[in-house]
């Protein structure tokens, strides 16, 4: 198996030119819209007429510079449609409510973003009667255990936060599909890497936010699926995108339309780094997780599923073992070497760290915690392409072996392989 490529369907996508030609669409930042007849705005409201008329009719249905980068999303996930909402969990929140009503079961990945879990943990249980199972997602068996008369979706992060598990997502769909429910995925960690859908899933969620922005200056969502399921969320009477109202602004729309052109370069150029930095610390024997590394336990599968030309995502994990030693390295970075920042969220350009444990993931129990492989010392980073990567590893080794882990006695140098992803040259040095 072959992950596709999107580029070419993002390459060829119809441009929208703006309203006097401009190369860029033009924002409609309108909240309303008119009709030039009395008789089209019933017709509006009945479902007859719509965006794909030329019809628009309220900013919180449909907005032409939204839908515009919708089907950027879709072209870029390869589904039918898309929308856009005004943050992950709205995209989130708003697919399992269309997807599930009370009594409903889902079957989740017992490692995924914490607010995420919170949702199906605490929210939906005790608001509408919707409950989870949570479950180690590469356990295929463990999976089809879980899956009762009553489960609507699987729900995985197609790499998995912060434990970075690969899905197998077309032995999820199989799974799903077999027991008459729908596999949900979260492809916030690996747009362009991993196409959910070409592997069998049925829906896709993006936090925008995160790697898509690449600026942490906006919150954003989106759901990509169906032109069916998509056209559901925006149901005048049903839909939860139009009654829930997690709706996107149209300036912030504008603003990501126009960054999806270079996502393709900012994606292979956080996994250029992630895996050089990956790679040296293997060698020199810190506990590093990355999927890129050979011997991570999903590298094999992670290959068969990938786009080859987007490398293996921008986030690894070091385990510093506790708590305390795990602070002491981010505050290193940060406030001594200027690594890094010590902040939650991804994608961002420079390298943002944070303990997951006690973070991102502190909505999970202990126990799930616990199961999930999330160590009070996990160190979660994503790893940002500023500087030269000389430069931040040098910052980083001299920050580990501050806090007292050792690094081997090994030097790299910055030379062609370094530069295509490949482990440099290593050189001899007892001056560390």
């Amino acid at each position: 198996m072959t992950g596709r490529n999107p580029i070419s369907a993002l390459a060829h996508l119809r441009h929208e030119f703006g309203e006097h030609g401009g190369v860029n669409m033009s924002i409609e930042a309108s909240s309303t819209f008119t009709v030039m007849e009395p008789g089209t705005m019933p017709e509006m409201f009945q479902g007859l007429k719509g965006h794909d008329a030329g019809c628009y009719l309220y900013g919180r249905h449909f907005n032409p510079t939204v839908y515009n980068l919708g089907r950027q999303l879709a072209a870029l996930e390869g589904t039918e449609a898309a929308y856009c909402t005004a943050s992950g969990m709205g995209a989130i929140a708003s697919t399992l409510f269309a997807l599930c009503k009370a009594g409903d079961h889902i079957v989740a990945s017992r490692a995924v973003y914490g607010g995420t879990y919170a949702l199906m943990h605490d929210f939906l249980p005790e608001k509408a009667g919707i409950t989870t199972t949570f479950v180690d997602i590469t356990d295929l068996d463990a999976v089809r255990n879980a899956m009762t008369d009553n489960t609507r979706l699987v729900y995985a992060e197609s790499v998995s936060n912060p434990t970075l598990r690969v899905a197998d997502i077309p032995q999820l769909a199989g799974i799903a599909h077999d027991a008459g429910a729908q596999l949900v995925v979260d492809n916030t960690f690996t747009p362009l890497i991993l196409s959910p859908v070409a592997l069998g899933a049925d829906v896709v969620v993006h936090s925008m936010t995160k790697f898509i922005s690449g600026m942490s200056d906006v919150i954003a969502g989106a759901v990509c699926g169906s032109n069916d399921f998509i056209e559901s969320l925006m149901d005048l009477h049903t839909g939860s995108f139009m009654l829930l109202g997690p709706t996107m602004d149209p300036n912030v729309a504008s603003t990501l339309s126009l960054r999806i052109p270079h996502l393709s370069t900012r994606m292979a150029a956080h996994g250029e780094r992630a895996l050089a930095l990956a790679e040296r610390l293997d060698e020199a024997g810190v506990n590093v997780c990355y999927p890129g590394l050979a011997h991570h336990p999903d590298h094999l599968l992670f290959d068969e599923l990938r786009c080859p030309d987007h490398g293996y995502g921008g986030v690894l994990t070091i385990d510093m073992g506790d708590l305390e030693s795990a602070n002491r390295l981010m505050s290193l970075l940060q406030n001594k070497y200027r690594f890094g920042f010590m902040a939650v969220s991804l994608g961002y350009f420079d390298t943002l760290m944070s303990c997951s444990g006690s973070s991102t993931s502190s909505e999970l129990t202990d126990e799930d915690k616990n199961e999930a492989g999330i160590s009070p010392g996990l160190v979660r980073m994503s790893i940002g392409y500023t500087g030269t990567l000389e430069q931040r590893w040098q910052e980083l080794r001299d920050a580990l072996e501050e806090v007292g882990t050792s690094v081997g006695q090994t030097r790299y140098s910055e030379e062609p392989g370094a530069r295509s992803g490949k482990t440099t040259t290593l050189r001899n040095s007892s001056n560390l």
